[in-house]
C-alpha cells in the first residue's frame, strides 16, 4: 500500500519515496507507481533465466573439459576454479563503474550485452566442428585422444572470459538494484526488504535447478550444442524481461567513485598523522544537512570506532579533498573498512562452491549411475540437490524459524546476520567431514573389488554422495544469503554496489584459493615417492585426506570468524537516523 494512503490523502507529495531514489531521468518517483515487489518481479524474472544460463555452463564445465577437451582432473578443476574466480572478481570493476559513473541500470544493460556475446560465442565453440577437437575413438586411452588446437582452446576460453566480463557488470548491480526497490524510510517496505534476499535466493535457484537437471541431461545425453544453445536463448529472454520492467524501477544516482572517497580518507589521515583530533566531534569538518539533501544523500553521524581516521576530518589550513574530508566520508570509509575482517573469514568457506562443481562431481563419475536398465543419471545432476535443499531450507528458515525465534530475540531477522553466517560455517565443516567418510567408503569398496583403474566403476550407487550435496545446500542458505545481505546492509548508502561486490569478491578469491589449495596439496603429497592425494585416477587417490584437511582448515577459520564477529559493531538502524528524512519532509512541506 502506498504511504500516501496511510496519511492525509490530500498530501500527494508524501507519496514520493524518501530514500533519494529517482526515475531513469533523475526525477523523484511516486511510491505507489514504482518499486516494491512489482518492480522486483522483473528483476527476479531476469535472474531466474540468467542463473539458468550461468549454471548451464558452470555446473558441467569440468565434465566438458575432461570428456571433450581431454584435460586431466586437476587441470580441468583448476581451469574451472580460475574462471569462476574471474566471474566473481570482475564485479569489483562493475560496482565501481556503477557507483561512480553510469549508475546500476546502464552498467547492467551494457554488461548484459557483453554477457550475451560470450554465450553466443561459447555455443558456437561447442557446435562448429572446426572449433572443437574430434571425439576420442572407442577403446583409445585418454592420454592418446586428439588434443584441442591452440585456436580451439583460445576461442573456447575467450568465450568463457567474455562471459566473466559481462557478469562483472550484472552481478553486483542486479541484486543491489532489487534491494533499492524498497524504501527503508517506509515501515512496510522496510519489512519487505528484510525478506528480499531470502526470496531473491529462493527465486533464482529455480533457474539453477533447471540447469542442474534438464540442461545437464541434454548436454550429456542429447547434444552439447542444444545444451549450450538453450541457456543462450534463455539469457536473451531474461534481458528482455528486465527491459520490460524499466518504467517501474527506482534508481539511486551515482554518488562519485567510492574507491576515490575511501582513498582520500586514508591519504588525508596519513598526511595528518601527527594532528590532534578534537575531543568534540562537532569540531570536525562536515557539510550542512541541506547540502546532503539537495544531492539526494544522507549525512552519517560520527562514531568512535577507527578513531584514527577522524584525523582526515580534522580542520587545518589545508582544504584539498586529499587533506580534508567530511565526517560522513570518514564514516563511509569506516563502514567499508570494518567489514574487511569478516570478508577475509569468508574466503575459505567460499571454496565450497568450487568443490561441489568439480571434485564432488568427479567422484560421481566412478559410481553406479543407473536408475534403471536404460537410464543413467549424469553426475553433474547431483548439484540439483544443492539447489533443492537450499530452496527447502530457505522456506523453512523464513516462514518458520524467523517468526518463532523473533519472539525471543526481538530481532526483525530472528537472529543477526553474523549469527546466521556462523551457523553456516559450522554446517560447512560437517559437509567436508561427511564427504571424507563417503570417500573412505568408496575407496574401501574399490580396493575390495580390485577396481583400481581410472575408468573402473565402483559398485556403489551414486546417491551415496547425496548427503554431502544436501548439506551443502543447507549450508548455502545460511552462508551465502547471510553474506550477500550482510555486505549490502552494512555498506553506506552511496556504496551499496561496492558492498555487494564484497560478496562476489569473497567467492572470487575463494575460487582462486581453491585452485591454490588443490594444486599445492596435489604437488606436496606426491613427494618422496607418494602417489598423492588428488590424481587423475580417483580410485587410487586419497580425496578423503583432502576433505579432512579442508574440514580442519574450515574449523580454524571458524575460530577466527568467532573472534572477528565478537568485536564487530553493526551500523545504526537507518530508520532511527532521520535527520535527512526530516529535512526532506520539511522542504517538501515548505
Amino acid at each position: 500500500m502506498a504511504m500516501a494512503e496511510d496519511k492525509d490523502p490530500t498530501r500527494l507529495d508524501e507519496d514520493y519515496t524518501e530514500d533519494g531514489t529517482v526515475d531513469l531521468k533523475g526525477r523523484p518517483v511516486l511510491r505507489s507507481k514504482t518499486g516494491r515487489w512489482k518492480a522486483c518481479s522483473f528483476i527476479v524474472g531476469y535472474e531466474v533465466f540468467e542463473r539458468m544460463a550461468y549454471y548451464g555452463i558452470a555446473s558441467n564445465l569440468v565434465q566438458y573439459l575432461t570428456e571433450k577437451l581431454h584435460e586431466g582432473i586437476v587441470n580441468s578443476s583448476n581451469n574451472v576454479s580460475n574462471w569462476v574466480g574471474s566471474v566473481w572478481m570482475t564485479p569489483l570493476a562493475g560496482a565501481y563503474i556503477a557507483d561512480a559513473y553510469l549508475g546500476r541500470y546502464w552498467t547492467f544493460v551494457i554488461a548484459s550485452a557483453i554477457y550475451l556475446m560470450g554465450m553466443v560465442l561459447i555455443t558456437l565453440a561447442v557446435s562448429v566442428r572446426a572449433l572443437r577437437p574430434p571425439p576420442c575413438p572407442a577403446g583409445v586411452d585418454d592420454a592418446n585422444c586428439p588434443r584441442a588446437t591452440q585456436l580451439q582452446l583460445g576461442i573456447f576460453f575467450l568465450a568463457l572470459y567474455i562471459i566473466a566480463v559481462g557478469t562483472g557488470g550484472t552481478k553486483p548491480n542486479i541484486s543491489t538494484m532489487g534491494a533499492d526497490q524498497f524504501d527503508e524510510f517506509e515501515p512496510k517496505e522496510r519489512h519487505h526488504k528484510l525478506s528480499f534476499f531470502n526470496w531473491w535466493m529462493f527465486s533464482i535457484f529455480f533457474g539453477t535447478l533447471f540447469s542442474n537437471t534438464f540442461l545437464i541431461y541434454i548436454q550429456e545425453k542429447v547434444s552439447w550444442t542444444i545444451g549450450y544453445g538453450l541457456p543462450t536463448v534463455g539469457l536473451g529472454i531474461s534481458i528482455l524481461v528486465f527491459l520490460f520492467g524499466t518504467p517501474f524501477y527506482r534508481h539511486k544516482l551515482p554518488s562519485g567513485s567510492p574507491i576515490t572517497r575511501i582513498l582520500q580518507v586514508f591519504v588525508a589521515t596519513l598526511r595528518k598523522w601527527k594532528v590532534h583530533v578534537p575531543e568534540d566531534p562537532k569540531e570536525l569538518h562536515e557539510l550542512s544537512i541541506e547540502e546532503y539533501v539537495s544531492n539526494g544523500r544522507s549525512r552519517i553521524d560520527h562514531t568512535p570506532s577507527f578513531g584514527f581516521l577522524d584525523k582526515a576530518a580534522t580542520r587545518t589550513d589545508q582544504t584539498s579533498p586529499w587533506m580534508l574530508c567530511t565526517v560522513t566520508q570518514v564514516e563511509e570509509t569506516k563502514q567499508m573498512t570494518k567489514m574487511i575482517p569478516i570478508l577475509v573469514t569468508t574466503l575459505i568457506p567460499s571454496t565450497m562452491l568450487v568443490q561441489a562443481t568439480t571434485l564432488f562431481i568427479k567422484q560421481g563419475t566412478t559410481l553406479d549411475r543407473s536408475l534403471g536398465p536404460h537410464f543413467d543419471i549424469p553426475p553433474a545432476c547431483l548439484t540439483a540437490f544443492i539447489t533443492i535443499f537450499m530452496l527447502i531450507s530457505i522456506v523453512i528458515y523464513d516462514c518458520v524459524f524467523v517468526p518463532v525465534i523473533r519472539r525471543y530475540t526481538k530481532n526483525p531477522r530472528g537472529i543477526t546476520l553474523l549469527q546466521r553466517l556462523g551457523i553456516g560455517l559450522v554446517l560447512q565443516i560437517m559437509v567436508f567431514i561427511t564427504a571424507s567418510l563417503v570417500e573412505r567408503k568408496r575407496l574401501s569398496v574399490a580396493r575390495e573389488h580390485n577396481l583400481l583403474r581410472k575408468h573402473d566403476q565402483i559398485p556403489l550407487t551414486i546417491f551415496i554422495l547425496l548427503p554431502q550435496f544436501a548439506l551443502t545446500g543447507i549450508a548455502d542458505n545460511f552462508v551465502e544469503v547471510a553474506k550477500i545481505e550482510f555486505f549490502y546492509d552494512q555498506a553506506p548508502e552511496g556504496m551499496k554496489s561496492m558492498g555487494t561486490s564484497y560478496f562476489t569478491t569473497s567467492l572470487g578469491i575463494g575460487s582462486f584459493l581453491a585452485t591454490f589449495l588443490l594444486t599445492t596439496i596435489s604437488n606436496l603429497t606426491k613427494r618422496n615417492g607418494h602417489k598423492g592425494w588428488v590424481l587423475d585416477n580417483l580410485n587410487i587417490s586419497h580425496l578423503d585426506y583432502y576433505y579432512e584437511f579442508m574440514a580442519g582448515l574450515c574449523f580454524l577459520n571458524l575460530l577466527c570468524f568467532l573472534v572477528v564477529a565478537k568485536f564487530f559493531v553493526y551500523n545504526d538502524d537507518v530508520a532511527q537516523k532521520k535527520t535527512g528524512l526530516e529535512m526532506n519532509t520539511a522542504s517538501s512541506q515548505g
